[in-house]
């Protein structure tokens, strides 16, 4: 599988890039990712909602290939919903705020804070919880393109939002393309 990101080394530059105002967080973050991983990271990226599992967040596109993505997602109001299940791993990296997690048969949440990285292997699933406000920096790795349908179904069942979608949808294809120009699927 072709990738360009390593988990521990993004939770690094994550790290190093906490603290204060979240838009300085992303802006320090933002401009790390594009030193380190040149021609990767979309040095323009778009912000648009994203609806699944339930929960509605924001998301910006940092960088879509066939197999990996990089997002900052998060809500200023919290959310709550499912995770998905997935051919892909998922690392979360909170970045701001705290994230709320469980697994069936947890009797207790796991709590993720600022700083902090969790992994969702692929084809686990969980619920999770903003309670607040949170941001992170999400890397998923694996066959990306398996996990439009759930980025998709609320749109299709519930919010009828077409032109967040027009917008995932074109985002997405850019910087597939981008990529594969560059030889990376």
């Amino acid at each position: 599988m072709s990738t360009v990101f390593e988990p521990n080394e993004l939770h690094l530059l994550a790290r190093e890039c906490i603290g204060g105002p979240i838009e300085s967080v992303f802006e320090r973050l933002h401009v790390a990712l594009m030193d380190r991983y040149p021609g990767h990271i979309d040095p323009r990226p778009p912000w648009m909602f994203n609806n699944a599992g339930g929960a509605m967040g924001a998301m910006c596109l940092l960088h879509a290939s066939i197999t990996e993505y990089l997002i900052v997602f998060g809500s200023p109001i919290g959310t709550d919903g499912h995770t998905g299940r997935f051919f892909c791993d998922d690392w979360f990296i909170i970045l701001d705020g705290e994230q709320w997690v469980y697994s069936p048969g947890d009797l207790r949440r796991q709590v993720y804070k600022a700083g902090e990285m969790n992994l969702m292997p692929r084809g686990s699933a969980r619920g999770y919880r903003i309670p607040e406000s949170c941001w992170a920096l999400e890397y998923a790795r694996g066959v990306i393109p398996s996990m439009l349908p759930f980025g998709f179904a609320d749109t299709m069942s519930s919010t009828l939002d077409w032109r967040t979608l027009g917008r995932t949808v074109g985002s997405y294809g850019k910087a597939v393309v981008r990529e594969l120009l560059q030889g990376k699927i």
